[in-house]
């Protein structure tokens, strides 16, 4: 018999929006829902939006936060987001190196098989069809759509399942000082195999380990466009059999969604992204609360404090409470990667792995590849 894998905790989710990520959200990034009524909730659908080039996905965590709040927290209609498997097994991909962070935030790994099941099952899910490339396309091609997948177009047009264009804007401006470039993409993808190389974030992402996941305080503004009727589509571009489909023809399908889309972004970037950090809002909202503490020199230690608290005893006195997260000061120290990995292997849970097996650690940690067919969800 086939065991069932459920990680998705919400009790951890609204601890973690309650005491950390909901004022950061609210007050830094201050994002606004723009046609939530055209999210369905009684039936499956693949939300598609754009994606912010070189940053850590604040994008996406912010519009899943924010259309959960829009549905009252409630867990039987929080969204699955699916996402590429890397995020998952390395271990600084995840937010501040938390354990099994995306799937216990709700997300599945993506890949084609758990792509189709999650739909057949009517789930409602985060897509981001622009995939690695629209992560690597940096502020000098900001707002610029990468090619679209095919497999998500195939596969929402198996299910008759409507596709919903999400227009995010203002986030290309997370991190502005990011840009890419092909030549180098490519040398470090051929000798490296990593996809491409931010500059000059990636060396001072090296170098001190916090600036890996900055981010600028950007308004976050996402409209909710008219859902796509991906079978229509195919049968108007003469594809009629979609178990064995002509892939050319299918591209054809995903490029004109694609065409339709940018020339959406294109008009809500010059309605909504005049004002992309919008200091006024900004500054009005960090008068009403600690600001240090909510910009990003501080989530390190607020994110990692607050994981270790759900294991630990409360501190005897504020001089513990410093002393036992000292390991976390390596993430404002140059080359504080190596003392950062160096703790996690030689500290106790849940300061680290030290007592457990490869497997144990393997486990917590969330660094497998998570297929539906082996462990499907509980449900």
């Amino acid at each position: 018999m086939t065991e069932s894998y459920e990680p998705f905790d919400p009790e951890y989710l609204r601890e973690l929006e309650k005491q950390v990520f909901g004022d950061i959200f609210r007050t830094y990034f201050r994002p606004l829902l723009i046609g939530a009524d055209k999210i369905p909730r009684d039936r499956g659908a693949i939300l598609a939006p754009n994606h912010s080039g070189n940053a850590f996905p604040y994008d996406a965590m912010v519009l899943d936060a924010k259309i959960w709040e829009h549905d009252q927290f409630n867990p039987a209609l929080k969204l699955r987001s699916v996402f590429e498997k890397e995020l998952a097994v390395t271990w600084w991909m995840r937010p501040f190196g938390i354990d099994n962070f995306w799937r216990r935030g709700g997300g599945v790994d993506l890949t084609f098989d758990n792509f189709e099941h999650l739909v057949k099952a009517g789930k409602r899910l985060i897509y981001f069809p622009e995939g690695v490339p629209g992560i690597g396309k940096g502020f000098n091609r900001r707002y610029q759509l990468q090619p679209f997948s095919t497999s998500f177009v195939l596969i929402s047009a198996r299910n008759k399942t409507p596709v919903i264009p999400i227009y995010a804007i203002n986030c290309e401006w997370i991190i502005p000082f990011c840009y890419t470039f092909k030549g180098i993409d490519w040398f470090v993808f051929k000798f490296f195999g990593v996809p491409f190389l931010p500059l000059p974030a990636a060396p001072l992402g090296f170098l001190f380990p916090w600036m890996w996941y900055a981010a600028m305080p950007v308004r976050m503004i996402f409209v909710v466009g008219d859902p796509i009727d991906t079978a229509e589509l195919t049968r108007q571009h003469g594809i009629t059999d979609l178990e064995d489909p002509d892939r050319a023809q299918l591209k054809s399908v995903s490029e004109a969604i694609r065409v339709a889309a940018q020339a959406e972004l294109n008009k809500y970037v010059r309605k909504y992204g005049k004002r992309p950090y919008d200091f006024r809002s900004f500054w009005k909202r960090m008068k009403k609360t600690k600001w240090w503490a909510r910009t990003p020199l501080s989530w390190p230690w607020l994110f990692l404090c607050h994981e270790r608290n759900r294991f630990r005893k409360p501190a005897k006195n504020a001089v513990v409470r410093w002393l036992r997260d000292w390991d976390l000061l390596a993430f404002y120290l140059p080359l504080g990667w190596f003392v950062l990995s160096l703790t996690r292997r030689f500290r106790k849970p849940p300061y680290g792995y030290r007592g457990m097996s490869a497997e144990e650690k393997r486990m917590q940690c969330g660094e497998f590849t998570w297929h539906l067919k082996d462990r499907p969800l509980s449900d």
